[in-house]
Order: C-alpha cells, then sequence, then structure tokens
C-alpha cells in the first residue's frame, strides 16, 4: 500500500498535469491563430504528453488499489503579446513541475514508499529533457521575436516528427 502523503500529493500533481495539459492547449491555439503552424503543433504534441503524464499517474495509483481524484483545473491564460510571451510560460511551467515531481519523489523516500519512489524516477528524467527543450526554444524566440518563421524555420528542423516514443515510460490509463 502507497503512503497517503505520497498518495495526496499524486493526486494533486496529477491535476498540475491537467492544468500543464491545458495551458499548452490554449498556446497551441494561440499559435495556430497567428498561422505558426510548427510552434502550434510542437504545443499540441505537449498538451498531449502532459495528459499522458497524468494518465500514467492515474494508473499507477489504480495498480496501486487506490482511488485517484480526477480534479477541477483553472482556465489557462489565452492571450500573448508575442512569440516568447508563451514559451516563457511554458519554461516557468517546466521548472514548477520538476520541483513538484522532486518533492513528491522525496515524500516518498521520506515515508518508506520505495515503489512510489521508482515510480517517481521516470519523471525525473522526463523533466530534466522537458526543461531543457523549452529552455532552448525560448532562446530560439527571443532570438526570433522580430520574425517568427525563423522559429517555424528551427523547429523544422531540429524538432521533426519521427521521434519515438520512451519504452522505459509508465502505462497510461487506458493505454
Amino acid at each position: 500500500m502507497p503512503a497517503q502523503p505520497f498518495v495526496d500529493k499524486l493526486n494533486e500533481q496529477i491535476a498540475h498535469e491537467y492544468g500543464a495539459h491545458q495551458q499548452y492547449v490554449a498556446i497551441a491555439v494561440w499559435f495556430d491563430a497567428q498561422t505558426l503552424p510548427r510552434l502550434a503543433s510542437f504545443f499540441y504534441a505537449q498538451a498531449l504528453e502532459e495528459r499522458g503524464h497524468a494518465m500514467m499517474m492515474v494508473q499507477y495509483l489504480l495498480d496501486q488499489g487506490v482511488d485517484p481524484v480526477i480534479p477541477g483545473i483553472e482556465a489557462p491564460k489565452n492571450g500573448f503579446a508575442d512569440i516568447v510571451e508563451p514559451v516563457q510560460l511554458a519554461l516557468d511551467q517546466e521548472k514548477r513541475v520538476t520541483q513538484q515531481i522532486n518533492a513528491l519523489a522525496g515524500s516518498a523516500r521520506e515515508h518508506g514508499d520505495y515503489a512510489g519512489e521508482q515510480f517517481m524516477q521516470w519523471f525525473i528524467k522526463e523533466q530534466v529533457e522537458e526543461v531543457s527543450s523549452m529552455n532552448d526554444l525560448l532562446t530560439v524566440v527571443e532570438r526570433s521575436r522580430a520574425n517568427p518563421m525563423l522559429a517555424e524555420d528551427w523547429l523544422a528542423r531540429e524538432k521533426s516528427a519521427g521521434e519515438g516514443g520512451d519504452p522505459t515510460a509508465p502505462t497510461p490509463a487506458g493505454g
């Protein structure tokens, strides 16, 4: 049985992951409205990834015999001044999620929930990649502020489709 403090924090994290999903959808829609399809596509994919993270957490709780709590979430920010603002928001969000994930792993360790601690290891690795990716994108959009098509070109070159899924990722609920 998982430690209750870890379960409580994991249920909170499910809310954070769904909130990140919604924020990334809002960012993607904004980029779509700006006719920046590569940036939109990048954030639509990020949104699905965040939803997937929430579903992995749901499945973990189900596997542990615990009822997950599917939360309501706050509305995301929908309007932005330029192409930099939404990417900065995304980077800030990824940094915040990294702190949350680290706190989750710490809670599991503190309460002797070794299965929970092991489960969180994949998310720790994932957050390193997420922060790095968003840092890179922020650098590119800052340089491309006056000409967003440069960011579109960079995404076409550097973030082309075809990256496969991570075979070490936890199984999401429903997947």
